[in-house]
Formats: C-alpha cells, sequence, structure tokens
C-alpha cells in the first residue's frame, strides 16, 4: 500500500520561546502574590486570605511545573518520541489539577473545623483588602496574557496555568465580600454572625476551584487517552470526500500531542491513476485537513478502486 505522509519537524513547534516567556512571567507573578497574601493572612487572621496564600502558592508550583512542562514539549521528535514530547503539558495539567484539589481539601476542612469551634478572631484593614486588589489586578493581567498564548499555541499546560490565575480572579472577589462583611459585623448590632462571612468565603473559594479543577483534569485525561475531539472526524470525512478525485474516506485516526495534531485517514481513489497523480492528491488531502487543523501532521493510505 502506498502511504504519504508529511514529516515533523521542528518547526512545526514554533512559538517555544513566547511560551517560556509567558511562563516565567507567571512564574514571578505567582511567587510575590504567595509571599504578600501569607504575611498579610497570618497578619490578620483571615482564613480567607490564608486559603489565597494557599492557592497562590499552588499557583507558583504549577507555573513551575507549567514552565518545565513547556521546554520539555519544545523539543523536536527523535527516535524514541516520534510524536514529539507534547503530552509533558498534558501530564503537567493533570498534575496540577491534583494539587488543586489537595489544597481544596485543606482549605474547607479548616474553615469548618472553625466554624465549628466557633472561634473566629480576625482583624480587617486596608492592608487585607489591598492586598486581594493588587491580586486581582495581577491576575487579571497574567491570566489574559497566559490565556491568549494558550489559544495561540494549543498549549493546554498553559491553558491550565491561565486557569489557576482566573479562578484566583474569582476567590480573591469572594474573599472581599467576606472581608467587607467581618466588618460590617463590627459596626451592626445584632448581625454578629457575618464575622463568619470570612471563613465562609473560604469554603466557597474551595468549591470553585474543585468545579474548574475537575474539568481541567477531565480534559487532559481525554487528551492522554487520544480521545478525539467531538465531531472532529465526521467534518474531517466530509471535506476530503468533497474532494475531486476522492471515492471515500475511512479509518480516520486523530490524535494529539501538546499543541500538534496527527491525523491518519484512508482515501479509496481510481487505481489507474498514476503515482504522481497520487501524490498530487494526497497533498491537496492533506492541505485541506491542515485548514481544519493547522499544521496537522498528515498520512495519508491511498486504496485503489
Amino acid at each position: 500500500m502506498l502511504e504519504f505522509k508529511r514529516d515533523l519537524k521542528s518547526s512545526d513547534l514554533a512559538g517555544t520561546g513566547e511560551k517560556q516567556s509567558v511562563a516565567i512571567k507567571s512564574v514571578t507573578a505567582a511567587f510575590g502574590l504567595t509571599f504578600l497574601k501569607i504575611i498579610i493572612g497570618f497578619a490578620t487572621g483571615s482564613l480567607g486570605i490564608i486559603a489565597e496564600a494557599a492557592h497562590s502558592g499552588l499557583d507558583l508550583l504549577a507555573a513551575v511545573m507549567t514552565t518545565v512542562a513547556v521546554k520539555i514539549s519544545g523539543k523536536p521528535a527523535d527516535r524514541e518520541h516520534p510524536y514529539g514530547h507534547g503530552k509533558a503539558e498534558n501530564l503537567s495539567a493533570l498534575f496540577e489539577t491534583a494539587l488543586l484539589l489537595f489544597t481544596c481539601y485543606w482549605i474547607i476542612s479548616t474553615a469548618i473545623q472553625r466554624i465549628l469551634a466557633q472561634k473566629v478572631e480576625i482583624e480587617v484593614n486596608i492592608w487585607s483588602f489591598l492586598v486581594m486588589i493588587i491580586s486581582i489586578i495581577v491576575d487579571v493581567t497574567r491570566s489574559r496574557m497566559l490565556y491568549k498564548a494558550a489559544r495561540k499555541y494549543n498549549s493546554q499546560a498553559l491553558e491550565a496555568d491561565a486557569l489557576h490565575f482566573r479562578t484566583d480572579i474569582w476567590s480573591s472577589s469572594v474573599v472581599i465580600l467576606g472581608l467587607v462583611c467581618v466588618k460590617l459585623s463590627d459596626w451592626l448590632k445584632g448581625y454578629e454572625f457575618l464575622h463568619y462571612a470570612d471563613t465562609v468565603a473560604a469554603i466557597m473559594v474551595g468549591l470553585i476551584v474543585i468545579q474548574v479543577s475537575i474539568e481541567l483534569g477531565i480534559r487532559a485525561i481525554r487528551e492522554l487517552l487520544d480521545a478525539a475531539p467531538a465531531g472532529l472526524e465526521e467534518k474531517i470525512i466530509a471535506t476530503v470526500e468533497a474532494l475531486p478525485g476522492v471515492q471515500d474516506c475511512h479509518q480516520v485516526r486523530i490524535r494529539s500531542s501538546g499543541a500538534q495534531h496527527f491525523v491518519d485517514l484512508h482515501v479509496l481513489m481510481n487505481g489507474k491513476r498514476s503515482l504522481k497523480d497520487a501524490h498530487l492528491l494526497t497533498e491537496e488531502i492533506e492541505r485541506v485537513i491542515q485548514q481544519i487543523l493547522p499544521n496537522a501532521d498528515v498520512t495519508v493510505h491511498p486504496e485503489p478502486n
């Protein structure tokens, strides 16, 4: 059987330098936020801010992992890894999910213990609000930068890192609301129950992060198991069969390794075509598939009718 395949070149993995630059900036931001939240959290006794510090600490570890994963995934394919090293990004995203879930367990269990013990001592001051506002500003900037790079290079590791910062935005907003309620409990008589708002906010932070972490983990597992995106096979078959000279397209297999997609397919064509004509047709098939999946590595198996 004839087989036409586009060689995977290192140039297909372009953008590694930009991805690493974005990842390193993410590490720097996560380190600064973690350090600042730890100081203010323990100084004021706010579990919400301490929970946020733990969350940012996980962001720091995740950002370091992302930097390493991006560097590994940027290596070109070799004899031992003919499909490249892109799966390193999927593994990084899956491990980040596990870290986030562990942090959520600690946050929620600590908050419940505080409520049951009915012992909450919090000092809400200008620094409490300032650190959370700074956190939101930094998180908005970092998440936008990471999402932009993730979409540009189809990087699940960068997307996971962006998700960490985006959840920080949500959770920081919840913590600010909790701090406001605690302050109101000091001013308003009969509303002492608002003193627990910071602890409740910590639980809400944990629940928010659990939800997005599970979604991210499922996606990472699907990528590692080479699950094809829904509807993509049908779209490729319809596009290829619309080409003149292709009588049938079948046995389509799609897998991804990081940002790189690989497509194998069989096409039925007139057996009397010359080898040159068959080759030209396979190049056209490759072209239309790459309009659907840019820079995809395509292997076409021509079958004579």
